[in-house]
C-alpha cells in the first residue's frame, strides 16, 4: 500500500475504454448519449463508487451495460494511463527541445485538492489516527508519490480488487428489479467464478498512549492577521462501523457535543474567542472501518494550542458529570423523523452513499437504514439507565488511549518547498532517464497528441435519440391568493409526506447601496441571533424542535426577456412536519418583527464562523469566483452578484471579522432589517399536500397579518424600478389561478456594458479561469442555440483541449438563465493557453466543424439538465422565484428541439466572435509573467 492513488488513477483510467466499447472515454462519450440525471465516479479510502442514474429505462439499460463493461472488463491502455494518471512530456509535446514536465488529469487534480488546507489537515488526521493499514495512505493520490505509479500495478490493482466477489450492487427507484439483476448475471458475473477476495481491512490495533503530531500548511491568503492561523484538533477512535445500532448512537452523540450554540463544544470552544470556527472533519466520522470522533479549533493563535487541549479535556469531565437536557435530545430524534419524511431528488444516491461504508465492511445494509428501530432502541436505552449516554462519552471519549492531537500552523515557505521537492521529484525522474528512454517518451508524446486530436468513432456505444425526448412538460398546478390585503401567497398541492414547506421573497429594490454588500451578512445571522422572547439559544433549540430547518439567502434573479433587467431580494426557506406548522410560522413571525440585533458577542461569533467558511471554500470553488468576477461588467446584476457572492464578500467578510469594534457593521443590521422585513415587497409560497392547504392558508395569513409596514422618511430610487406580472410574454396561464405575482424589477438606463481582466494571486499549484460573454436572455430563441452550442462546445472541443491535452480535471462552457455565456476550467495547470483554447473554440463552433450527429448528442445532454427531476417540495418555484410559467418553459423547449446547424454557426459568430460582444476575464492562480507584463490585466 502506498499513496500512488492507484484506486483513484484506476477510477479514471477503467471509464477511458472497454473490451465491448473500445472506443476512447466512453464515460464521457454517454453524457452526451444518454438523458442520465447523475452520472460520475468516487474513490473513497477504501473503495471506489461508480454511481449513475436517470428516468429512462432504456437509458438505465444503457448505462448499466457501459459501467458494468467498464469496470469488470476495461482495456487500461498504457496512453490512457499516461493522460488520465500521470506522464513526463516536453512542455510543447511537438518540441523536443523543451523541458520535460509532469502531466496528467488526476496528477493535477490531487495538486489542486491539497492547495485547501481543510484538505490537507484531514487527509493527515485520518492518516495518522488509523496508521495501520490502507488508511495510512492517501488513496486519491499524494502528487510527490502519483509519479511512482506505474502502468503495471494499476493493472495488477484491477486483476486482484474488481471482480464481482469484491464488488456490491445497488439500484434505487421504480423499474423493475429482474430486469437489473438479469443483465447484471449477463454482462458480468456470469463470466467470473466465486473468489475469496482477500480485500478485508483489518482492526486498527489500539494503542496504549495518546500522540501528538504537528504539521505545516499553506498561510490564508485571505487573512491578514497571520499569527491567529493554527489549528488544532483531538480525535478519538472509535468502534467499528458495522455495529449499526453503536454507529447510530454515537453519531448522535456526535450532533449532542457539537450542533449549534446549546452544544458543550460549541459553547466552550467556539464560545471562548480562542478561533474563528470548529477544526475540519469535526464530529463523527464514519466512513473508515472503525468510526472517528473529531473536535478543536482553527483560525487560533499557536499560543492557545494548550488552552484548547485543556478546555476539550475539561468539556468531556462536564459531560460525563452533567449529561444532556431532555429537549436536546428529543430535537435531534425530531430532525431524524423530519429527514425521513424530507424527500430530495438525489434520496436513492444518498443512500447509496449512507451505506457504501458499512457494507463494504460486511456490515448489513438493511439493518443500517432501519432508522425508525433504531430510535426506538435508542429511546429504550435511555428510558433503562438515564446515564446510558454520559456512559459512552466515559468509555469512548475520557478513558480512550487511542487519542490523537494534531496541530497544523502556517509556513510562509510551504508552496515553495512543495514546488521545490516536486522540481526534485521531477529531476530524478529525468536524470535516471537514457537517450532511448527520452525518444520514447517524445515518440509516446506525439502518439498521444494524435490520439487527443483523431475524430473517434463511437458508434460501438449505445445512445438515446432525440425522438425519444418528450416533446412537453407536465404542467404544475398552482394557485395564487392575496393574502393579508396585497401580499400574494402560491400554494402548489403535492405529496410532501406530511411535510409543510414555506418559502417568502422580499424585495430590496429600494435598500440603499451602501447597505448592499451587508446583506449576506444579515441573511446568515437573522435567524441565529435570537428573536421575541427567545435568546440565541432557545432560538436554535425551537428551530431544531419543530422545524427541518429555517434559512435566509440573498438572490439576484435575472428577467427573462431583458439583460438589463433584474430583481433583488432575499429568499426565506423553511420546512417542518405538518403538526409544527403553527410553531414555525410563530418563529418566522418574531424574526421578523423583533430580531435581536443587540446579541454583540455572539454575532462576533458568528462573523468569524461565515468568514472562515467563505475562505476555506476558494480553493474548491475557485473557477466559480473567476466567472462571478468576469461576468461583473457585463449587466447590471453582474455587479451585485459579485457583492453578493463573488470574492468581493469573502474580502468584506474576513475584514469584518478581523474588526476590533463591530458596532458600526452591527448597526447597520436593523437598517436592512426596516427595508426587508415587512410585507410590502413580498410574496410567498406554500408546497404542501391537499389536506394540509386549508390550515396553512390560515396560518400564512395570520403571519402576514402580523408584520408591519415599512415607516421610511423617504424611499430612494437608485435605479428604474418596473413591476411585472408574472407569468410574463404569455398573457395568463392556464394552470395558474387566482392572482398575478408581481415582481419589482430594477433596471438601470445609464448602463453600459464593459470589458475587464483580472488576475487574483493565490498561492495555489493549479489555475482556475473564467471567460464571460454577454449574449441573449431566456426567451430570445438565440437563447436555446447558445445553450446547445455550449454543451457542444464541452463535448466536442473544449474536453480534448483542456482535460486531456492540458490536463486540468475540468473544464467546459455554459449558458446561465441569465444570458451570461461562461468558459471555464478548474485545477488547471495552464492559464494563458487555456484562453487560447476559449478562442479556438469560438472559431471551430464559427466555421460549423460538427455534425448532425454532435448536434443530437449537445440536446440529449441539455435536456437531461432541463428535464431533471423536482422534488415536490420544489415544484412551482420556477413560477415563484422568476415569473416562469409552464408555457415559457414549453415554448422554450420546442426553440431547443428547433436548433439546427446553421443557428449554432450564427450565434458563435454574433456573440462569441471577437469584437462581437463585451466579454470579461477573471484567474485565479498563482504569479504568471505573461499577464503581469501585459497592461490590460488588473492584478490583485
Amino acid at each position: 500500500m502506498d499513496s500512488t492513488g492507484v484506486p483513484h488513477v484506476l477510477e479514471h483510467t477503467v471509464l477511458c475504454g472497454s473490451q465491448k466499447y473500445p472506443c476512447r472515454d466512453p464515460f464521457f462519450k454517454m453524457l452526451n448519449r444518454s438523458l442520465s440525471t447523475f452520472m460520475n465516479a468516487f474513490t473513497a479510502s477504501d473503495y471506489t463508487l461508480y454511481p449513475f442514474s436517470t428516468q429512462n429505462p432504456k437509458d438505465f439499460q444503457n448505462l448499466l451495460s457501459v459501467y458494468l463493461d467498464a469496470t469488470f472488463f476495461p482495456c487500461l491502455r498504457e496512453l490512457d494511463f499516461w493522460q488520465e494518471g500521470w506522464r513526463l512530456e516536453h512542455e510543447n509535446p511537438s518540441d523536443p527541445q523543451t523541458a520535460l514536465t509532469f502531466k496528467g488529469v488526476v496528477f493535477n487534480e490531487m495538486k489542486g485538492a491539497f492547495a485547501d488546507n481543510e484538505r490537507v489537515f484531514s487527509q493527515h488526521l485520518q492518516n495518522l489516527l488509523l496508521p495501520d493499514h490502507t488508511y495510512a495512505v492517501v488513496s486519491g493520490g499524494d502528487p510527490l508519490c502519483i509519479p511512482d505509479l506505474t502502468w503495471k500495478q494499476l493493472r495488477h490493482f484491477h486483476a486482484t480488487h474488481y471482480h464481482p466477489s469484491n464488488a456490491r450492487f445497488f439500484t434505487y427507484g421504480s423499474f423493475p428489479l429482474e430486469q437489473h439483476l438479469k443483465q447484471i448475471h449477463e454482462e458480468a458475473l456470469s463470466k467470473f467464478q466465486k473468489i475469496e477476495p482477500s480485500t478485508a481491512v483489518p482492526p486498527q490495533k489500539p494503542w496504549d498512549k495518546p500522540r501528538e503530531f504537528q504539521i505545516t500548511c499553506a498561510p490564508d491568503s485571505l487573512a491578514t492577521d497571520s499569527s491567529k492561523q493554527t489549528t488544532v484538533s483531538v480525535s478519538f477512535l472509535l468502534p467499528d462501523i458495522t455495529d449499526t445500532f453503536e454507529a447510530f448512537t454515537l453519531n448522535l452523540l456526535s450532533s449532542l457535543l457539537i450542533g449549534g450554540p446549546n452544544s458543550p463544544f460549541y459553547k466552550a470552544l467556539i464560545e471562548s474567542g480562542l478561533g474563528t470556527d470548529f477544526s475540519p472533519d469535526v464530529g463523527y466520522n464514519g466512513h473508515t472501518r472503525e468510526a472517528y470522533f473529531s473536535v478543536g479549533l482553527q483560525g487560533m493563535a499557536d499560543k492557545d494550542v494548550q488552552t484548547v487541549r485543556d478546555i476539550i479535556d475539561r468539556t468531556v469531565e462536564d459531560v460525563v458529570a452533567k449529561g444532556f437536557e431532555g429537549d436536546r435530545i428529543e430535537a435531534l430524534l425530531h430532525k431524524i423523523e423530519i429527514q425521513m419524511k424530507h424527500q430530495s431528488v438525489s434520496f436513492g444516491l444518498a443512500l447509496t452513499s449512507y451505506i457504501a461504508s458499512c457494507w463494504n465492511h460486511n456490515g448489513d445494509p438493511v439493518e443500517l437504514l432501519q432508522m425508525g428501530h433504531h430510535v426506538a432502541q435508542f429511546r429504550q436505552c435511555l428510558k433503562e439507565n438515564p446515564k446510558f449516554l454520559q456512559e459512552k462519552v466515559k468509555q469512548y471519549f475520557k478513558n480512550n488511549q487511542h487519542k490523537l492531537t494534531l496541530s497544523m500552523t502556517p509556513d510562509d515557505q510551504y508552496s515553495k518547498k512543495q514546488t521545490q521537492m516536486e522540481t526534485e521529484k521531477l529531476k530524478q525522474k529525468v536524470s535516471s532517464l537514457s537517450l532511448e528512454d527520452k525518444q520514447q517518451i517524445y515518440e509516446k508524446g506525439l502518439e498521444l497528441q494524435t490520439q487527443q486530436s483523431e475524430a473517434h468513432d463511437a458508434s460501438c456505444l449505445p445512445a438515446l435519440k432525440v425522438s425519444d425526448i418528450e416533446r412537453s412538460i407536465p404542467f404544475t398546478e398552482l394557485a395564487v391568493v392575496l393574502a393579508a390585503g396585497d401580499v400574494p401567497v402560491q400554494y402548489c398541492a403535492q405529496p410532501t409526506n406530511g411535510v409543510v414547506y414555506f418559502r417568502a421573497f422580499c424585495s430590496l429594490h429600494s435598500l440603499p447601496p451602501e447597505l448592499g454588500p451587508y446583506v449576506p451578512l444579515f441573511c446568515s445571522v437573522l435567524t441565529k441571533l435570537g428573536c421575541g422572547s427567545l435568546d440565541y439559544r432557545q432560538q436554535a433549540q425551537q428551530i431544531e424542535l419543530k422545524t427541518g430547518g429555517m434559512s435566509a439567502a440573498p438572490h439576484v434573479l435575472p428577467d427573462d426577456s431583458q439583460l438589463d433587467t433584474y430583481e433583488q431580494g432575499v429568499l426565506f426557506s423553511s420546512f417542518c412536519l405538518d403538526r409544527n406548522l403553527p410553531d414555525m410560522m410563530h418563529l418566522w413571525a418574531d424574526i421578523f418583527n423583533s430580531p435581536r440585533f443587540e446579541e454583540e458577542e455572539h454575532f462576533r461569533v458568528l462573523v468569524k464562523m461565515a468568514a472562515q467558511e467563505l475562505s476555506n471554500g476558494v480553493p474548491d470553488s475557485g473557477h466559480l469566483y473567476a466567472s462571478v468576477c468576469a461576468s461583473r461588467t457585463l449587466t447590471p446584476a453582474g455587479d451585485l452578484q459579485e457583492t453578493f457572492s463573488g470574492l468581493e464578500q469573502v474580502r468584506l467578510m474576513k475584514s469584518i471579522a478581523e474588526m476590533t469594534d463591530i458596532t458600526p457593521v452591527l448597526k447597520k443590521l436593523p437598517r436592512i432589517q426596516k427595508y426587508l422585513l415587512n410585507c410590502e415587497n413580498m410574496r410567498c409560497s406554500v408546497n404542501a399536500t391537499p389536506q394540509q392547504m386549508s390550515q396553512t392558508e390560515r396560518m400564512v395569513g395570520d403571519f402576514l397579518r402580523s408584520l408591519g409596514r415599512r415607516r421610511l422618511e423617504q424611499e430612494p430610487e437608485p435605479a428604474q424600478v418596473v413591476q411585472t406580472p408574472a407569468p410574463t410574454g404569455l398573457g395568463s396561464s392556464t394552470h395558474v389561478s387566482g392572482s398575478q405575482v408581481l415582481r419589482k424589477l430594477i433596471t438601470d438606463p445609464t448602463f453600459r456594458p464593459s470589458q475587464m481582466k483580472t488576475h487574483f494571486l493565490f498561492p495555489f499549484p493549479v489555475n482556475y479561469v473564467g471567460e464571460c460573454v454577454r449574449t441573449a436572455p431566456y426567451t430570445d430563441p438565440d437563447h436555446a442555440s447558445l445553450k446547445i452550442l455550449a454543451s457542444l462546445m464541452t463535448a466536442k472541443f473544449l474536453h480534448t483541449e483542456i482535460r486531456e491535452k492540458g490536463g486540468a480535471y475540468g473544464g467546459g462552457t455554459k449558458l446561465s438563465h441569465n444570458g451570461i455565456f461562461t468558459f471555464y476550467s478548474y485545477r488547471d495547470p495552464r492559464s494563458t493557453e487555456t484562453l487560447q483554447a476559449f478562442a479556438e473554440a469560438v472559431d471551430w463552433a464559427r466555421s460549423g466543424r460538427f455534425s448532425q450527429q454532435d448536434i443530437d448528442e449537445a440536446k440529449l445532454s441539455v435536456f437531461s439538465h432541463v428535464d431533471a427531476p423536482v422534488a415536490p417540495s420544489s415544484k412551482g418555484l420556477d413560477h415563484f422565484l422568476y415569473g416562469l410559467s409552464d408555457e415559457l418553459k414549453q415554448a422554450h423547449r420546442e426553440q431547443l428541439f428547433a436548433v439546427h446547424r446553421q443557428g449554432l454557426m450564427d450565434v458563435s459568430d454574433k456573440y462569441l466572435g471577437i469584437g462581437r460582444s463585451p466579454h470579461g476575464l477573471a484567474l485565479l492562480g498563482p504569479e504568471n509573467m505573461k499577464i503581469a507584463n501585459d497592461p490590460s490585466w488588473i492584478i490583485r
